[in-house]
């Protein structure tokens, strides 16, 4: 009996099933490598002149990128009145500080060549705005297509004026680009539009000063008693003909349009002095610069083409045109909606 039960149980337990082999331990992750840190730039953005409304603008939208983008450092610079010499000295002190890129507004396009060109050599990314005629440069960027610019101030002032009568332009300087070519833009659509109005003398310069625009309108005022319009360039030149307008009593009966910004010629669109303010926002234009730099120091130059949207407000349909880089970023005040932006 006890060997039968040795032989059972001997039985019943080469029956049973084999126990399940042990559960592997998973195995332990590997610990994530950490991020590497973006590379750190500075960037400078260099103005025609600092201290006026405009260029403090431009300055809100530099200090913007570089707290929207803190692995760069951004600041503006610029002469303390307009002078391309000045400019020119100021380019040469950032290069000397071996910055990473140069945003430029030149008041002299041709004036600059040379330092930018030292400025590439050695490295640095240089990215100009107002200068679609600048050849030292990584790109220029445009926040739009300066002959229809023209074309729709003439448009407003022929608006205006009904058609007819005497008109005077004003640029900054006249070897500032992009005026000229606003105001060449302009004269040409007169002559092929409205027959019956007629520039008296050729372009003013006002030097992006407001008190020499204000002079020199009330010289223009007095040496055609019968003019009707004004078309100014520089951010300033509507602001100093427009007091001199006002000054004179001729609000509403000599009409004045040009670029500026509402901080700047606010109060002039409200007497009626000043019938027509564009602008692009400074702001943005400085911010679209940097950003535009810092898709070349990180490589991405492949995606800067036609088409592309760079991101910024205005600038989200780029044309580009060999260098140069076209948005679609103006902006009309008047009298209806001047209080309605604050820049």
């Amino acid at each position: 009996m006890f060997l039968s039960a040795i032989l059972v149980f001997a039985m019943i337990a080469g029956c049973a099933p084999a126990a399940a082999p042990a559960a592997e331990a998973p195995a332990a992750e590997a610990p994530e490598a950490p991020a590497a840190e973006a590379q750190q730039y500075t960037f400078a953005t260099v103005v025609k002149l600092i201290g006026v409304g405009w260029f403090n603008r431009m300055e809100v939208g530099v200090k913007d990128f570089g707290n929207d983008y803190p692995n760069v450092t951004t600041f503006q610079q610029g002469p303390a009145k307009a002078d391309a010499a000045l400019q020119v000295q100021v380019l040469e002190d950032l290069i000397a500080q071996k910055v990473d890129a140069i945003g430029v507004v030149p008041f002299q396009p041709e004036a600059v060549e040379p330092v930018l060109k030292k400025a590439r050599e050695q490295g640095i990314v240089v990215i100009s705005h107002e200068a679609s005629n600048q050849e030292n440069i990584d790109y220029d960027i445009e926040a739009f297509d300066n002959a229809a610019y023209g074309v729709h101030f003439m448009d407003k002032l022929a608006e205006l004026m009904g058609g007819e009568g005497e008109y005077v332009v004003m640029v900054g300087s006249l070897t500032s680009k992009t005026h000229n070519e606003w105001v060449d833009a302009a004269i040409a659509h007169q002559k092929e539009k409205y027959p019956n109005m007629k520039l008296m003398g050729d372009k003013n310069e006002s030097y992006d000063d407001a008190q020499k625009a204000y002079e020199k309108g009330k010289e223009l005022l007095k040496k055609y008693p019968n003019l009707k319009g004004f078309q100014g360039s520089s951010a300033n030149d509507v602001v100093g003909f427009g007091q001199a307008v006002e000054e004179a009593g001729l609000n509403g009966k000599v009409f004045v349009v040009g670029t500026s910004i509402p901080s700047m010629v606010g109060t002039l669109i409200e007497s009626g002095a000043v019938q027509m303010a564009s602008a692009w926002d400074p702001a943005l234009a400085g911010y679209a610069m940097n950003k535009l730099a810092l898709m070349i120091k990180e490589g991405k130059q492949d995606e800067i083409k036609d088409g592309m949207d760079l991101g910024v407000k205005g600038y989200n349909n780029i044309k580009l045109d060999g260098k140069v880089l076209y948005g679609a970023a103006w902006l009309d005040f008047t009298k209806e909606n001047v209080k309605d932006y604050d820049f």
